[in-house]
């Protein structure tokens, strides 16, 4: 019994001395609290630990909302980084060539997408020049930009499209069509005197690309190749 009660002592020592080390563990304060609930007997409601129930599940919840939130700003972080190493890699090239070359290169590498695709609407799109500059370039009609995004549904288009289901896209993706399962679309403006392009990113993940995304870095992505592209006459 000494011996019980010396060590009952030296645990209420610690236990005055820290407290809060009650306090912090969930554990050992639901054990307390089923200990009281015992105590009291069945037929007495204990709105305290009702309370203390509720309040409980409350801070789970906002502890996962928490974790959610900060994972969230790091995935961001992430691809904020991803995109400005991508920009710093496009506005070396000095040529319209090597420009091509670093898009569907370092470029694609950078953001780890599958392909990269620069669709460029022209009056004569049966012109077999812009082929010798790779499969990076694509040329096609008026308007085959909005087509392509749209579906050719009467709906609105938006300057970056985020979709899964990639549909018939031989003439962009040429033999890696069937291997595409998610896409990013952004409009290019080139200017008041030039038809608009088309800048694609296709990725064999479905789930890269989804329209539930935020599009922002996309977009500021596709307003310096929009300004880069411009340096080059048509």
């Amino acid at each position: 019994m000494a011996e019980t009660a010396q060590l009952t002592e030296e645990l209420r020592s610690r236990i005055l001395a820290r407290p809060d080390a009650i306090l912090d563990d969930p554990d050992v304060m639901r054990a307390l609290i089923a200990a009281n609930d015992r105590g009291q007997g069945g037929n007495i409601v204990d709105l305290r630990g009702i309370a203390m129930q509720r309040l409980e599940a409350r801070l789970g919840r906002l502890e996962d909302t928490h974790r959610n939130v900060i994972g969230a700003a790091y995935d961001n972080l992430a691809s904020t980084n991803q995109i400005h190493r991508a920009i710093l890699r496009l506005l070396e090239p000095q040529d319209f060539a090597a420009f091509l070359d670093s898009l569907c290169g370092d470029v694609a590498n950078i953001l780890r997408v599958d392909a990269v695709r620069l669709v460029l609407e022209v009056t004569h799109p049966d012109d077999p020049a812009p082929r010798r500059l790779g499969p990076v370039l694509c040329t096609a009609g008026r308007g085959f930009g909005d087509f392509y995004v749209t579906g050719g549904r009467n709906v609105p288009v938006r300057a970056v499209t985020l979709r899964q289901g990639v549909p018939d896209a031989d003439l962009i993706y040429g033999p890696l069509a069937t291997d595409i399962r998610s896409e990013a679309l952004m409009k290019l403006n080139l200017g008041l005197d030039r038809l608009p392009g088309l800048l694609v990113m296709g990725a064999h993940d479905p789930k890269l690309f989804r329209p539930s995304q935020g599009t922002e870095l996309l977009a500021f992505f596709a307003g310096i190749v929009e300004r880069a592209l411009r340096r080059w006459p048509a």
